[in-house]
């Protein structure tokens, strides 16, 4: 396998950041239940802000400022890697546990465990919520049609 076939690293840790944000508290704790956090040095504290949410009319048009959304954000270290989180909601505790997440992530030690132990189960249940989002919004939908009166 040539490098250029390699997933590119940052692309990877993106798509596993943004799984990690949509998880629940509950299962990013299930992870760690009985071992308990390892240890790790935080370098930014959980700390609460806003940010400005942009839209686009249509999905393609001019952006807009759509509002504000309230984040928890949180920086740590684990050994030699340094992980992060981006969270929406006032959360700290997920906020820690997400950051501490990435960093064990980076490990080769911890990556396959926590791939098969969180992320793949992770992906499939938010697989699974928007399909069944999908299907209820399907069945809710309404066909229009217009009846054209003869004249006469």
């Amino acid at each position: 396998m040539s490098r250029a076939d390699l997933p590119d690293p940052n692309e990877v840790r993106k798509r596993r950041l943004a799984l990690l944000a949509r998880a629940d508290r509950a299962a990013l704790e299930r992870v760690f239940a009985g071992a308990g956090l390892p240890d790790h040095c935080v370098l930014k504290a959980e700390e609460t802000g806003t940010v400005m949410v942009e839209g686009r009319a249509g999905g393609a048009g001019r952006r807009f400022n759509l509002g504000e959304a309230t984040v928890t954000r949180c920086v740590v270290r684990v050994g030699d890697h340094m992980g992060v989180s981006y969270a929406l909601g006032r959360d700290k505790r997920k906020a820690r546990l997400v950051a501490v997440i990435d960093a064990l992530m980076q490990d080769d030690a911890h990556r396959d465990a926590l791939e098969a132990e969180l992320l793949g189960p992770l992906e499939d249940a938010l697989r699974e919520a928007r399909d069944r989002a999908s299907r209820k919004a399907a069945a809710t939908k309404v066909e229009f049609f217009t009846l054209v009166r003869g004249e006469g």
